[in-house]
């Protein structure tokens, strides 16, 4: 807003001119485009914004209608899209528990608000922690990449180290949020895979963890490519006899199918919670979580809120609230460890109704349904003429890749025509890994019958042959 064109705002606090006027006095300063000197010139709008004619309520929400209508989204079409975000049956239940009032109106769980949030929180815990065989589970983070940039300078601060190994399979966009996060802290470093099995190369890891200053292994299982990562117990004790902490994420919704993390030696857990219980949405119903044992060394590194069972001033009476508080950005400001703002508590209550509904049978029920079902997508894929499996011999869960580049088509080539049909094919790997040439990322759950997994493979097909 520029000084001559000052007004108040209706909507926007303090800008009434008298008020800013001497908030800045009180700053010293004497305009508030001082504010933004750090800003180079060059990254300044120094022009009006074209913007379109204010709207009212009515026109506005037409407006808006209106490009959200130009959106394909998997209930309209048949989704074999995944890659961070996937498609699972979602109980009713969930829905209607997590928009109770109060839990979804509050902004935190504090004395103001019902404290059955701690409550659930607490049981949410428990039933993720029984889930992943931990101890220790905290309150949601955002995504499951903020999980583990957390878990991995959690192992930073606990080694004293200033590095990280990942294997060059993880996610290429995760890898931009983690960097981003350990900057400056902590550098990545990266970890070759077996080209013919999608696995880590444990010649490649001992060779780089031999430099003795990594703090965290961290790998995937099952895999961003879908892979089930079969050498866990040989990777942590690589990690282990370097004086590393091995860091694993995984998939929650493999659990009921895979062995837990901490079965193959890992010290911290961490994953996505959106399997359990959380619709696709664009841009949210992302959520995060990070376990570890009852181990006050890694316990009091939690940068978040964990909740427990405490006795109350009345004999025999318990109830529930913070652990360890004073170790939080919340108690300690800027001098914590990490800032932790607003979490997705709403989303850890959710998950907490989804594991109480499934129980171990279902979750076990649940686990091999998605395998066996993806391996009969993989297997008709797979006889296309011209389609093929890359890293076709290693085990996979829920996802894997489909290679294309004998087929001579692109990938894009192909979505699009998938789409004519009402088809979204996998996640174009072309971009992020373009020594592969042109492979996508498919995904298959729970929620595709024998008849879909049919159709995409005749759809493929008659493109292929065309």
């Amino acid at each position: 807003m520029s000084e001559n064109k000052a007004f108040a705002h209706p909507y926007i606090p303090n800008t009434v001119p008298e008020v800013q006027a001497a908030m800045l006095r009180e700053i010293g300063l004497e305009s508030i485009e001082q504010l933004h000197d750090a800003i180079p010139a060059t990254l300044k709008l120094n022009r009006p914004m074209n913007l379109p004619p204010a709207m009212n309520e009515y026109e506005l929400r037409r407006h808006v209608d209106g490009l959200l209508a130009k959106n394909k989204h998997a209930s309209a079409n048949l989704n074999f899209l995944g890659a961070g975000c996937w498609q699972h049956f979602i109980p009713a239940i969930c829905d209607e528990i997590n928009q109770r009032s109060e839990f979804v109106t509050a902004y935190a769980g504090e004395p103001y608000e019902d404290h059955g949030r701690f409550q659930t929180l607490f049981e949410y815990q428990s039933l993720v922690a029984e889930l992943v065989d931990m101890d220790v589970v905290n309150v949601p983070t955002f995504d499951w990449a903020q999980a583990a940039s957390t878990a991995i300078r959690m192992a930073g601060r606990i080694t004293g180290k200033p590095a990280a190994l990942l294997p060059k399979s993880v996610d290429p966009d995760k890898v931009k949020i983690i960097r981003n996060y350990c900057t400056p802290v902590m550098e990545l470093r990266f970890v070759d895979i077996d080209t013919a099995t999608g696995l880590m190369n444990l010649d490649d890891l001992r060779d780089k963890i031999a430099a003795g200053d990594v703090a965290a292994v961290y790998f995937e299982n099952p895999g961003y490519l879908g892979m089930i990562e079969h050498q866990g117990s040989d990777i942590s004790a690589l990690a282990h006899g370097a004086g590393a902490i091995s860091v694993v994420g995984v998939d929650p919704i493999s659990l009921g199918a895979l062995e837990p993390p901490s079965r193959y030696g890992a010290d911290i857990v961490c994953g996505d919670l959106q399997p359990l219980g959380m619709h696709m949405n664009y841009g949210g119903g992302q959520s995060g979580f990070i376990a570890t044992h009852d181990d006050e060394t890694f316990v009091m590194e939690y940068p978040s809120r964990l909740f427990g069972i405490v006795p109350t001033e009345v004999e025999g009476e318990y109830g529930f609230g913070d652990v360890a508080y004073e170790r939080t950005s919340f108690a300690l400001r800027e001098k914590g460890k990490e800032s932790v703002g607003t979490q997705t508590a709403l989303w850890g209550i959710t998950a907490g109704v989804y594991l109480s509904l499934l129980g171990p049978h279902g979750m076990s029920e649940l686990g091999e349904t998605i395998m066996q079902k993806s391996r009969y997508a993989a297997k008709k894929l797979a006889a296309i003429p011209g389609v093929s499996l890359r890293f076709g011999e290693t085990a996979f869960f829920k996802e894997f890749v489909v290679d294309f580049n004998a087929t001579g088509l692109t990938v894009a080539n192909i979505n699009r025509r998938l789409l004519d049909a009402g088809i979204f094919g996998g996640k174009d790997l072309s971009e992020g890994y373009p020594e592969w040439g042109q492979c996508a990322l498919y995904c298959v759950t729970e929620i595709h019958s024998q008849a879909d997994l049919d159709r995409l493979a005749a759809a493929l097909e008659v493109i292929v042959r065309a």
